[in-house]
């Protein structure tokens, strides 16, 4: 793994500002912007639109998403939202009354109330792991994990604050005991390597305008093999079997298009946006995930590293890109005051700072966090 230097140029991000919230959205590539802007002057001129539009440009945003995390085309769905992900994944998979569905500690709210819809239809209960003191997430899994447990559902990384679930050693657990793997990718695809063929989860689901870089609306899922005779949150007409041919779409047919495509959308072509979607992963692969992670890593260890100095702590085994802050209860608002006023950009959680960077970020970007922190503490 190679550090990339400062990518600042490519984002349209003013020089006085401090962003350290991708993790909630991303900065828009000054590329995607571009791609943007002539999909919208194409789309005030429908007549311009084409089928490549509606069918070959979602299949090449398929193909670059299924290559950054081990895939093949086949095994992706185009979707909207984990949401909507997630419960396609609920909707396929089936637990008994006693059996369990695995999930953390204020995990995502679209996950939980997910779950708990599928509790209610299978008669399961919802198992929630608490991470005590020092305790890492991945140890705090594996500890409840047990014959009990149905579904594992959980995030490479916890959304607050970045510390670290190891789903290598999660996903051995679950297949061990015959337990459905969900994994939320969200806050971790794009910024940390995942490798689905290795690790073989049942689905895996992420946004795009978070890591991936993306716009609003353009979403993934992978599904595993397995599951591939599954049945889709929808019956939209783009999944069917031979929608690509328009003057036919009233020869109904029961038959969906090859591989996950059933899992699709309804609206997956999104004509405005799969361009800027695809302009996002094409730098992505670019730039290449393992050397992102590496770059994000220094970043964020230097953050760790002056906040300990501080006497701040720290979230501990965590992802390369995102970490929390703990910070005092009551200068917390004087905190959040001076990094606003201050043109300092993070997100905060709880009781945690969640600071998020990315390649825009510059050393000095790090210094002016601090300096802010400093006049408030």
């Amino acid at each position: 793994m190679r550090p990339i230097p400062a990518q600042r140029d490519l984002f349209d991000i003013p020089a006085d500002v401090a962003y350290f919230n991708v993790a909630s959205v991303a900065p828009m590539l000054r590329s995607a912007v571009a791609r943007g802007e002539d999909a919208l002057r194409r789309r005030s001129q429908p007549w311009r639109i084409g089928r490549s539009h509606w069918f070959d440009e979602s299949e090449h945003r398929r193909a670059l998403f299924a290559e950054l995390i081990g895939a093949t085309s086949e095994d992706i769905a185009l979707i909207s939202t984990t949401s909507y992900g997630l419960g396609a994944a609920a909707a396929n998979l089936q637990a008994t009354p006693g059996q369990q569905i695995l999930v953390l500690h204020d995990e995502f709210p679209s996950g939980i109330y997910t779950w708990r819809r599928f509790a209610r239809r299978t008669g399961a209960e919802i198992l929630t792991v608490v991470r005590e003191r020092g305790q890492t997430w991945t140890d705090a899994v594996l500890a409840a994990c047990d014959e009990r447990v149905a579904v594992v559902s959980v995030p490479q990384v916890h959304w607050t604050d970045g510390s670290l679930v190891d789903l290598d050693a999660v996903a051995k657990r679950s297949r061990a005991l015959g337990a459905a793997l969900v994994i939320d990718a969200s806050q971790s695809a794009g910024a940390m390597p995942l490798d689905v063929r290795a690790l073989d989860p049942d689905y895996l689901v992420t946004v795009g305008y978070k890591w991936l870089l993306g716009p609003f609306g353009p979403g993934y899922l992978y599904v595993a093999e397995r599951h591939r005779d599954g049945t889709p949150l929808e019956e939209n007409w783009i999944g069917r079997e031979g929608s690509e041919d328009f003057a036919k779409l009233t020869d109904y047919r029961d038959g969906y298009q090859p591989g996950m495509r059933r899992f699709d959308a309804g609206g997956r072509s999104h004509l405005e946006l799969t361009p800027m979607a695809i302009a996002a992963l094409e730098q992505l692969l670019d730039w290449g995930v393992a050397d992102i992670a590496a770059s994000l890593a220094d970043v964020t260890d230097r953050i760790a590293r002056e906040a300990t100095a501080r006497d701040l702590e720290v979230s501990s085994e965590r992802g390369p890109h995102l970490l929390g802050i703990r910070v005092p209860a009551d200068v917390r608002q004087r905190i959040l005051d001076a990094l606003s006023d201050s043109g300092v950009y993070v997100g905060p959680r709880g009781e945690m700072l969640r600071v998020s960077p990315h390649l825009h970020t510059t050393d000095h970007d790090v210094d002016r966090l601090f300096e802010a922190l400093d006049s408030a503490l």
